[in-house]
C-alpha cells in the first residue's frame, strides 16, 4: 500500500515539474508585444536552422542608415519544412528579408515568429512564411517600428 501511494506521488511531482517547464519555455504574451506587431526589412547575417528553435540574425538600418543586429525566433526544423518546406539553405547571409511579427516589449531587437508572423524576400516578393490570419497571404498594413 506504502509503495502505491509513493509512486503515485512521484508520478503526480513529475507530471507537474514538467509541465511546469514546458509552459515556462513557451512563455509568449509577457514577453513580445502581440498587440502591435512591427514591419522591418534587413539583410540576413546567419540562418540557424535547428531544433528547438530556428533563428535569423539579420541587419536592419535605422533612420540614419546606423546598423541594428535583429534577431528572430521560429519553430524547429520539422516545424519549419512541414509549413513552409524550407531547408537550412532557405535564408543565407545577405539576403534582403521584410519581416512581419510581435517585437519584445523591451524594446530589444528580438522578434518571435512562432505566431502571427510573416516573412517575404524583400527583392522578389516571394513569401516564405505567412501565419497571419491562418496563413492567409494578406498581411496587414504595419508602420515601420519608431527608433
Amino acid at each position: 500500500m506504502k509503495s502505491k501511494l509513493l509512486t503515485l506521488v512521484l508520478l503526480v511531482a513529475s507530471v507537474l515539474l514538467i509541465s511546469g517547464r514546458a509552459l515556462a519555455h513557451h512563455g509568449f504574451a509577457g514577453l513580445y508585444d502581440e498587440a502591435n506587431p512591427v514591419t522591418v526589412t534587413g539583410s540576413v547575417l546567419e540562418f540557424e536552422y535547428m531544433n528547438p528553435h530556428s533563428v535569423i540574425i539579420f541587419e536592419v538600418k535605422d533612420e540614419k542608415g546606423n546598423p541594428q543586429r535583429w534577431q528572430a525566433e521560429l519553430g524547429g526544423v520539422t516545424q519549419l519544412h512541414r509549413a513552409d518546406g524550407w531547408v537550412k539553405d532557405t535564408l543565407k547571409p545577405g539576403d534582403k528579408i521584410t519581416i512581419t511579427g510581435p517585437r519584445a516589449k523591451n524594446g530589444a531587437y528580438v522578434m518571435n515568429l512562432s505566431h502571427e508572423s510573416r516573412i517575404v524576400m524583400a527583392d522578389t516578393g516571394k513569401e516564405l512564411h505567412n501565419s497571419i490570419g491562418n496563413g492567409s497571404s494578406r498581411a496587414p498594413v504595419i508602420k515601420e517600428p519608431a527608433y
